[in-house]
C-alpha cells in the first residue's frame, strides 16, 4: 500500500494539523483573556439568585396588554414602521440605480472614484449613528428614521448595484452604443432588463434588514414600534412593552413571508 502511495506521488495525511491546533489554542487563550480583562464571570448567570431574578423579570412582561386602546396604538406604530422601512428602501433603490452607472465606471475613472467613495462613506456609518444625526437635524419622528435608513441603504445598494452592472456582459450595451445610443439609453434598454432580477433580490434583502433596523431606530427617537418600546420600558410598563415586542416579531415574520413570496414569483417568471 505504501508503495502504491509513493508511486503516485501522494503524501500520507498527517494525523494532527499543528497549525490548526496552534490557531485553536490562540483563539481559546484570547477568549479567556477577554473574559479576564472585562471582569466577566459567566458562572454568575447560573446562580440561584440570578435565575430567580431572571424569572421574576420575565414574569413582569406577562400577560401582555391587549386592551383596545393600546392595540390601536400598536397598529399605528406597526404601519409607521412598515412605511419607514418601505419608503427608505424604495428611495435608496432608485438613488442606487443612478449611482450604479458611475460606480461601474460608465462615466470614466474620476466619476467612478467619487461614486465609490460616496457609497463607502454612506454605508460605513451605522444606521443608528445616521439616526442620531438625523434626529438632531430634523427632530424626532419617522422622518428622521426614514432619512437614516435611506442614507445607509443607498451606500449599500449603490455598491451592490454597481458591481452587478460591472459584472454584466457588455455585448448588448456596446451594440447600442456603437449604433449611436448614449450610455443612459444603452443602460436602460440593453443592460437594465438583464440585471433587474438581481437588483430586485438585493432590494428585498435590504428591506428585510431595514424592517428590523426601523424597530431599533425608535430607541433614538426615529419613530415606529421602537420608539413605543423605548417609551414603555422607560416607564417600567412591562405588559405594554411585551405587546410591542410581540408586534415586532409579527412584523418581522410578515415581511419575511412577503419577501419570500416575491422571490418565488420572480423565480417563476424567470423560469
Amino acid at each position: 500500500m505504501k508503495t502504491a502511495i509513493h508511486s503516485i506521488g501522494a503524501k500520507p495525511a498527517r494525523q494532527y494539523c499543528i497549525r490548526c491546533l496552534i490557531t485553536l489554542a490562540l483563539i481559546l487563550g484570547l477568549t479567556v483573556l477577554s473574559f479576564m480583562y472585562l471582569s466577566l464571570n459567566p458562572a454568575a448567570l447560573f446562580t440561584s439568585e440570578a435565575l430567580s431574578s431572571l424569572f421574576e423579570f420575565v414574569g413582569r412582561f406577562f400577560p401582555p396588554d391587549l386592551s383596545d386602546d393600546f392595540l390601536k396604538k400598536i397598529g399605528a406604530g406597526f404601519l409607521e414602521t412598515i412605511a419607514i422601512s418601505a419608503l427608505a428602501t424604495l428611495t435608496a433603490a432608485v438613488l442606487s440605480i443612478g449611482l450604479a452607472l458611475p460606480v461601474a465606471g460608465r462615466f470614466g475613472l474620476p466619476a467612478k472614484v467619487v461614486a465609490r467613495f460616496m457609497c463607502n462613506f454612506l454605508r460605513s456609518v451605522p444606521e443608528l449613528v445616521w439616526a442620531v444625526l438625523m434626529v438632531l437635524a430634523v427632530g424626532l419622528g419617522p422622518f428622521a428614521g426614514t432619512l437614516a435608513l435611506t442614507l445607509h441603504t443607498t451606500g449599500v445598494l449603490g455598491r451592490l448595484f454597481g458591481e452587478t452592472l460591472e459584472n454584466y456582459p457588455p455585448a448588448a450595451s456596446n451594440a447600442l452604443t456603437l449604433s449611436g445610443a448614449g450610455p443612459i439609453d444603452a443602460f436602460l434598454y440593453a443592460t437594465f432588463p438583464g440585471i433587474a432580477p438581481q437588483l430586485l433580490s438585493y432590494s428585498l434583502y435590504r428591506w428585510e434588514m431595514n424592517i428590523r433596523m426601523a424597530t431599533i431606530l425608535g430607541f433614538v427617537g426615529a419613530g415606529g414600534l421602537g420608539q413605543m418600546l423605548f417609551y414603555e420600558l422607560s416607564l417600567l410598563r412591562e405588559p405594554q412593552a411585551s405587546t410591542v415586542i410581540i408586534a415586532m416579531l409579527l412584523l418581522v415574520f410578515l415581511v419575511d413571508a412577503i419577501s419570500n413570496r416575491l422571490r418565488r414569483i420572480q423565480m417563476h417568471n424567470l423560469g
